[in-house]
């Protein structure tokens, strides 16, 4: 026809999806962010009426606060922003690169925050994507991660007239690229160091222990993942935990806080931490772990403590993403 609209085709769309960042460290836009987060029932699986009032009543009166201060210990100043910000914007700028292909688009998107998957998606339709690869940058699946990655991007499509092919590529955890990586990461952190570790503490965020019980296959693929490390690293033992429990429910044990604590009274005194379940550096990884974890690690006996740092940008973490995508993508 010949006044048919212009509609671009074509394209098969990457998007990396993390979980999310305030954009800036003022409490507004830290309480924007955590009203977001804490409205998601995969994360907060209680009554909904009754959460949301405690929700708006205390908890985003009070939290924003001290979430604050955390983000200002680890805030990137020159480049105004969070590191996973920074981080997760290098990872979609070196997987473009290393795939080099002027058909194929490389986007990243927030879970909570900006930019939003929904506008990502926007983005991706418009520039002609009729195919979708979603990666969500959790190694080991979780309902309150993976899975709201992909509701997010279900209803978002629901709306859409012309929906493209999709593929989420749900968890990674075994996957031995991944694996390697680690175990590259602890050996470069060992050599950089002039003290051997009695112990390496393997921190993935918890999760509460009901949603375990309710069939959540997390807690076991974040052992799965450990496992592996100390099939081909076995020079330090590995412990796993699990980090930044919320509310007074029972989460995933053993508590990393906890471990840390009383692990100089069982004559550990050189502890190394690495965090397998974060693919970017953040505030639970640098201000958690490296801040709070080395203080109270330190004040309770510790005489060395350090942090593996994550994977990040390097080129070990390009490739396995690069891998993990390009199985997807389709050739013309």
């Amino acid at each position: 026809m010949k006044d048919h609209p212009k509609v671009n085709f074509g394209k098969t769309g990457i998007i990396l999806v993390n979980l999310g960042t305030p954009d800036s460290t003022n409490w507004l836009d830290i309480r924007k962010y955590l009203k977001e987060f804490l409205s998601d029932r995969r994360v907060i699986e209680l009554n909904p009426i009754i959460w949301q009032i405690i929700l708006n009543l205390f908890i985003l009166t009070f939290r924003p606060s001290k979430t604050a201060k955390a983000y200002k210990e680890i805030w990137m100043k020159e480049e105004n922003m969070s590191p996973l910000r920074y981080y997760t914007q290098n990872q979609t700028m070196k997987l473009k690169n290393k795939i080099n292909d002027k058909n194929v688009i490389v986007e990243f998107a927030m879970r909570y925050g900006n930019p939003s998957i929904k506008n990502v998606l926007t983005k991706m339709q418009n520039y002609g994507c009729e195919n979708l690869i979603i990666l969500p940058l959790y190694p080991q699946y979780a309902a309150a991660t993976t899975a709201t990655v992909c509701d997010e991007v279900y209803r978002t499509l629901m709306k859409t007239r012309w929906q493209p092919s999709l593929q989420i590529i749900p968890h990674y955890e075994s996957e031995p690229l991944y694996i390697d990586a680690l175990v590259k990461s602890i050996e470069n952190k060992i050599s950089s160091i002039n003290w051997k570790p009695d112990l390496i503490v393997a921190s993935y965020h918890g999760i509460p222990k009901r949603y375990f019980e309710k069939g959540d296959p997390y807690h076991c693929y974040c052992h799965k993942t450990t496992r592996l490390v100390k099939e081909k690293f076995s020079k330090v033992p590995i412990e796993t935990t699990f980090q930044s429990r919320f509310g007074p429910q029972e989460w995933l044990q053993p508590y990393t806080d906890k471990t840390l604590e009383k692990l100089p009274s069982e004559g550990k005194k050189n502890i190394l931490v690495i965090c397998p379940g974060f693919s970017a550096d953040c505030v639970e990884t640098l201000e958690e772990i490296a801040i709070q974890g080395r203080e109270s690690f330190l004040g309770a006996g510790g005489l060395n403590f350090d942090v593996v740092p994550c994977l990040n940008d390097n080129d070990d973490h390009i490739k396995l993403i690069g891998t993990l995508v390009e199985r997807y993508i389709v050739s013309k």
